[in-house]
C-alpha cells in the first residue's frame, strides 16, 4: 500500500483518481448511477461527499469472481452478455463521513468490478461505483481500510429527462379500473367514478387511494392479467415515439400513480429503463398485501417530487412532462414543458393548463417547442 493516499470520484467525468498528497497517481474511468447522485436509501443513486473506505472483500479471489452479499458465488462468463449489475473481483465497501451520506454502510455502496466493462465512463451503475476488473484489483492492492474518498457532485447539465404518466397516456387502460373489473361490474362502476374524480382533480389521491384499494384487494392471477393487458394496449406511435426521443438524447422515465410490478412489463417492452411507480405487495399465496403507502405518487404533489427529485440527481438541460390527469397538471411550475394527452381522455382542466395538448403522439414536440411559444 502507497501511504498517504486519498481518493477522488467525479460524477461529472466519470473518473476515480488516485492521489498522494497533491500528486496524482493514477486516474479509473468508472460508471456511477444511471439516476444520477442522491442518499437515499433504496434511490439507486450515488452518494456524494466525504467516506471512508470501511472493508476490503475478496482479496484472494479471481479475477471475475461474482459476489453476492459480499460472497464469492462463482465466476463471470465474459463470452456470456448480460445486463445484470454483476459485483465481481474485488470490493470496497463505503462509509459515509457526512450526515446526508451516514446510511451508505447500510446501503451497501461498494467500489466493485463489474460486467459491464463497456459502460464505464458514462453513468450506469445502480448507486455503486463501478471500474474495470483489473482497475479494481489494482485499486484494492493500492488501498486499505481507512483510506478518504471524495465523491463530488456534479456541476456540469447531463442530458434531457422526458417523463411519461403510463395509464391513458402510454396505455389505453387506466390500470387500476382493471384490476376492480375483475372484481366485478359493481366494484367496478365504483373504482371507475374514483378514479374519474381524482383526475379531474375533484378528490385527493391520498383520499382515492387507500378507498380503491380496500374496495379491490387484487391478488396475483389479476395482477399479472392487467400487466398483461398495459402490454397489449399501448397508445399508437408511442414505441416509436421513445425510440426517437432516446435516440435524441432524452431520457425517457414513467412516473405514475399505478403500481410499479403490473408496469415494468410495459417498460421494458417500450424500452424504458426507469420507473417511478407505487410498490404492490402480495404474501406467498398471492394475495394482497398492501401498497406504498408513503410513495409520493399515491398522494398530490408527489409527481413534483420525484421531479424534483430527478432534477436534483441530475442537472438535466431540460425536462418535459406528458400526461393526461389533474396530478400530471400540477407538474407544470417544476417541468420546462408540460404536454397534456387528449387521446385517450380528454379532460378540460388539462386542455386548459398545458402548454402543448396533443391526441396523437406522432404530434409530440420536444426538442422544437419552448414554454413561451406554446
Amino acid at each position: 500500500m502507497t501511504p498517504d493516499l486519498r481518493l477522488q470520484v467525479s460524477i461529472d467525468d466519470q473518473l476515480l483518481h488516485v492521489f498522494q498528497g497533491d500528486r496524482l497517481l493514477r486516474s479509473f474511468p468508472v460508471s456511477t448511477a444511471a439516476k444520477g447522485i442522491g442518499c437515499q436509501a433504496g434511490s439507486h443513486r450515488t452518494p456524494t461527499g466525504n467516506f471512508r473506505i470501511a472493508e476490503k472483500i475478496g482479496a484472494d479471489a479471481p479475477a471475475g469472481t461474482i459476489f453476492r452479499a459480499r460472497q464469492p458465488v462463482g465466476l463471470w462468463e465474459k463470452d456470456i452478455t448480460s445486463n445484470d449489475d454483476l459485483i465481481l473481483s474485488r470490493v470496497l465497501r463505503l462509509e459515509g463521513l457526512d450526515s446526508e451520506n451516514a446510511n451508505t454502510l447500510d446501503r451497501f455502496i461498494y467500489l466493485h468490478g463489474t460486467n459491464r466493462e463497456d459502460l464505464l465512463g458514462t453513468p450506469s451503475s445502480h448507486g455503486c461505483v463501478r471500474l474495470s476488473n483489473a482497475d479494481i484489483i489494482e485499486l484494492f492492492d493500492l488501498v486499505e481500510p481507512g483510506v478518504p474518498l471524495t465523491i463530488h457532485p456534479p456541476v456540469r447539465s447531463r442530458g434531457k429527462i422526458a417523463f411519461f404518466d403510463c395509464d391513458s397516456t402510454l396505455s389505453t387502460i387506466e390500470g387500476i379500473d382493471e384490476l376492480a373489473r375483475a372484481r366485478g361490474e359493481v366494484v367496478f362502476q365504483k373504482v371507475v367514478a374514483l378514479t374519474d374524480a381524482a383526475m379531474n382533480g375533484e378528490i385527493a389521491l391520498d383520499e382515492v387511494f387507500p378507498r380503491r384499494m380496500e374496495i379491490i384487494r387484487p391478488d396475483k392471477e389479476t395482477c399479472d392479467a392487467v400487466a398483461r393487458l398495459y402490454c397489449e394496449t399501448v397508445t399508437p406511435g408511442t414505441p416509436e415515439l421513445i425510440s426517437r426521443l432516446k435516440a435524441e438524447g432524452w431520457t425517457p422515465v414513467i412516473v405514475s400513480g399505478g403500481f410499479a410490478p403490473l408496469i415494468e412489463p410495459l417498460a421494458r417492452q417500450l424500452g424504458i429503463d426507469h420507473i417511478e411507480a407505487v410498490p404492490l405487495y402480495l404474501n406467498g399465496n398471492g394475495e394482497y398485501a398492501g401498497y406504498g403507502q408513503d410513495y409520493p405518487t399515491t398522494r398530490n404533489g408527489g409527481k413534483n417530487e420525484i421531479v424534483r427529485e430527478w432534477k436534483a440527481a441530475l442537472l438535466p438541460e431540460r425536462v418535459i412532462l406528458t400526461g393526461d390527469g389533474a396530478s400530471d397538471l400540477e407538474t407544470y411550475p417544476d417541468v420546462d414543458l408540460f404536454i397534456g394527452f387528449g387521446g385517450v381522455v380528454q379532460r378540460p382542466k388539462v386542455l386548459a393548463g398545458a402548454d402543448l395538448w396533443i391526441e396523437k403522439m406522432a404530434d409530440f414536440q420536444a426538442d422544437t417547442l419552448r414554454r413561451d411559444q406554446a
